[in-house]
């Protein structure tokens, strides 16, 4: 299957997606896993806050919302990414912009993959997972 890019609202295209696409495709099957249709949508705060609300009930800015349609072994799904928000996360963590961006797409996978970050604990797992596979991109 594939892994695909969108934008919404915004004009944006990852540069390099083809060396993207290979790094996630080797999570995922590091994971034993095979990769299903996975569409990365760029987009606005705005767009995202509207999801945010209407599907969680969360009134508040996110960098990435994760939609999780798999099927396993296949894990398909919608990655949405707020670029304001990566860009203004960038900032603040002192980080280079496409290294935030490759951490939040890398985020959502993640979500696909069955990880969680909805307690200390399991967001703690997360980021160290976040880690390891950005240490080797």
């Amino acid at each position: 299957m594939a892994i695909t890019q969108t934008s919404f609202g915004i004009s944006f295209t990852y540069r390099n997606f083809n060396s993207l696409k290979g790094w996630l495709n080797s999570i995922i099957e590091n994971h034993k896993l095979k990769t299903g249709e996975i569409t990365i949508v760029f987009a606005s705060d705005e767009y995202l806050l509207s999801l945010n609300r209407e599907f969680l009930n969360h009134d508040y800015y996110t960098d990435v919302l994760t939609f999780n349609y798999s099927a396993l072994p296949e894990i398909s799904g919608d990655i949405l990414i707020s670029i304001e928000r990566v860009k203004d996360n960038a900032k603040q963590y002192k980080k280079k912009y496409y290294q935030e961006l490759d951490r939040v797409i890398l985020h959502g996978i993640l979500h696909l993959l069955g990880y969680e970050d909805s307690s200390a604990k399991t967001l703690q797992e997360m980021r160290k997972t976040e880690d390891t596979y950005l240490a080797i991109r």
